[in-house]
Parts: structure tokens; C-alpha cells; sequence
């Protein structure tokens, strides 16, 4: 499974992400993530900000109309999960 690292904005602090999925919606990229390679774990939704050749800036999506949409979207793509949003 793909690995992203995540900077937290204020702390610094470097989170290490497992890819679960990722889909585009309006030319904007979306990542599905979790703290835990298996088994039950807290799930985030990151949005592509910016991108380089090297480097790409995902940002956490905190806006609840759009973590809702997005959930329905995520939730049809991977049929065995039980996403609650």
C-alpha cells in the first residue's frame, strides 16, 4: 500500500498516511488515507493544493459538505468498507 507523509501545519509533526484510494473530481485529486495499514483506523480525506515535479501538497479537507460528498464518493468505490462520514 502507498505511503504518504503529512506535516502538520501547526505542529510540524511528520504523519506517516497509507493510500486506501484516490479519485479526481473537477480536475482536483483526493486521497483517501489511515493511520494503520490494516484493520479498523480513522480515516481522512486529502485534497491535492499544490504540485511540482518533486513534490506534491495535500491538504486535509475540513469543510463538511465537501467531506460528506466526498465520503459518498470514496464509499462507492471501495464496496467491502464501512465508511461513515
Amino acid at each position: 500500500m502507498e505511503k504518504v507523509v503529512f506535516v502538520d501545519p501547526e505542529t510540524k509533526e511528520e504523519i506517516d498516511f497509507f493510500v486506501v484510494e484516490e479519485t479526481q473530481i473537477n480536475g482536483k485529486k483526493y486521497l483517501l488515507v489511515t493511520e494503520e495499514e490494516d484493520g479498523d483506523s480513522d480515516a481522512y480525506i486529502l485534497e491535492e493544493l499544490e504540485k511540482d515535479k518533486d513534490d506534491i501538497v495535500y491538504g486535509m479537507v475540513e469543510d463538511d459538505a465537501t467531506l460528506t460528498a466526498l465520503g459518498k464518493v470514496f464509499a462507492e468505490l471501495i464496496d467491502d468498507a464501512d465508511i461513515k462520514y
